[in-house]
């Protein structure tokens, strides 16, 4: 997928309605293209957004084709589940690994979206990309969710025999049952180099790292979640009803989103707070992170027998 299902859409880049006329774009375009120049205070990044909104939707046939689903000059869209790869012969055993990756987050998307088009109605492809634009950000961020997931596990394929992963693990802790809550870890895993929590994230812009911990840029004065954080509580809860001690939280997103491949972000208890790109989650995941713990083959046996026993799936 050449974007996520959370990117701003043309229209939103050019602050219009999908019902704007062909002038009114025109004005917007031009209007947008003098706020986001850098010499009049903009950016870059925006002044070239501005510009690729255009072309996608600029003249009437560019723009037929965009809301049918498919932008000028490119493959047909879709965020549907993919088919599995036809094996191949390997070279190396491949990662143990259990649980079905993005599983629970699809299923979160599929019913928030049967809800929002009118329980009843049919929807002929829940994945079309028009629909999926026109949904509230909500539900495009379950289906976001979903991608980068399984995205995240295709990745952790390529670690070998030496690590296990399970993904879409149930932590919920007391305080969320009582809420009615699911929490869960999107991906644990298992090896040489320690006890890791993965969490694949997906926000459509760039990650900072502000008060110990990453938030979306724009949002940094007002955000409330703490992902690094929450994801080190999700994983004490965890090794708590396994009798286990996890050893890094990885917060993993989308190259573009992060200015560094790896960042250490700090500490929560004991447990070592990492952002990572998506692009290098195997090669930190097979070297690990300087200062941490690393279990010995006795220990990797037994952690991995405590969780093979403990783990359950949402």
């Amino acid at each position: 997928m050449p974007d996520s299902p959370l990117s701003a859409s043309p229209y939103e880049v050019l602050g219009v309605p999908v019902s704007a006329s062909q002038d009114e774009l025109r004005v917007a375009y031009r209007r947008m293209l003098r706020q986001a120049h850098p010499d009049t205070g903009g950016s870059d990044a925006l002044f070239v957004a501005v510009q690729h909104a255009w072309a996608v939707i600029g003249t009437p046939e560019a723009r037929a084709a965009y809301d049918r689903g498919n932008g000028p000059r490119e493959a047909p869209r879709t965020w549907a589940p993919q088919p599995p790869r036809a094996p191949r012969q390997q070279s190396r055993p491949q990662t143990r690994a259990y649980g079905h990756p993005g599983g629970f987050s699809r299923e979160r998307y599929l019913a928030m979206m049967r809800e929002w088009v009118g329980l009843g109605e049919p929807i002929a492809d829940p994945y079309d990309p028009a629909l999926v634009r026109s949904a509230p950000r909500e539900i495009r961020h379950a289906l976001a969710d979903a991608v980068a997931e399984e995205n995240t596990a295709r990745a952790l394929t390529t670690l070998g025999i030496g690590y296990t992963v399970w993904h879409d693990v149930d932590a919920t802790g007391r305080s969320a049952v009582a809420d009615g809550r699911v929490e869960k870890i999107d991906h644990v895993v298992l090896g040489p180099t320690g006890l890791f929590a993965v969490q694949s994230e997906d926000w459509a812009t760039r990650a900072l790292v502000r008060r110990g911990d990453l938030v979306p840029e724009g949002e940094a004065s007002g955000y409330e979640r703490q992902p690094l954080h929450e994801l080190a509580a999700r994983a004490r809860t965890l090794g708590r009803a396994a009798g286990v001690k996890f050893t890094i939280a990885v917060v993993v997103l989308p190259d573009a989103d992060l200015d560094q491949s790896v960042t250490v972000v700090g500490r929560s208890r004991g447990i070592t707070l990492v952002a990572a790109q998506s692009s290098v989650l195997a090669h930190l995941l097979r070297t690990g992170v300087a200062d941490t713990p690393r279990p010995d083959g006795t220990t990797l046996f037994e952690l991995r027998t405590r969780l093979q026993q403990s783990i359950r799936f949402v």
